[in-house]
């Protein structure tokens, strides 16, 4: 089986992209926008698999349609940064935040290499030099340019300090 993959990603890598997209209109029964011929060669030999053993179970194929069902799914183009006006909200997302989170409205203040950094939290996210995150550490990542955790950056209380804090009493 393994050789069978591997000798057809052999030979979808000797062809042209025009005809990778050929090949995938064929297998998917529709066209392919996409000319990344990496890409065309990974879809094209994962519906071959799918179609030659199966694809998903029945019970995958339902839960799947349950989570799409439950998904807040995005029908429209964003507007592009040029013609929008104020903050772009990325993605909705529940914050899931604890009682002891600053609340919506409240501006974080850390200073940082010998500048302020003042975000705003807002109900579904945090403003920071207006654009709109989806959380502290990818805004953390945007100003350090590593990888921080957002709370700590931020110096706001962690759930686990918290539940330690609530066990001292």
């Amino acid at each position: 089986m393994a050789t069978d993959i591997e000798n057809t990603v052999k030979e979808l890598g000797k062809l042209t992209v025009p005809q990778l997209k050929q090949r995938y209109a064929e297998i998917f029964g529709e066209p392919t926008r996409t000319s990344h011929k990496q890409y065309l060669i990974k879809r094209i030999v994962w519906r071959m698999q799918a179609l030659k053993q199966g694809g998903l179970s029945e019970r995958a194929m339902r839960r799947a349609a349950e989570l799409a069902d439950d998904a807040e799914l995005r029908l429209t183009a964003p507007p592009s940064r040029s013609t929008a006006t104020g903050p772009v909200v990325t993605a909705a997302f529940d914050a899931g935040r604890s009682a002891d989170f600053p609340k919506p409205g409240a501006v974080l203040r850390r200073e940082y290499k010998g500048r302020a950094i003042l975000v705003k939290v807002l109900p579904r996210g945090f403003e920071y030099e207006g654009e709109v995150y989806r959380s502290l550490t990818a805004i953390a990542r945007h100003i350090t340019g590593a990888h921080w955790n957002g709370v700590n950056f931020f110096g706001l209380p962690s759930s686990k300090r918290r539940a330690i804090d609530k066990e001292t009493g």
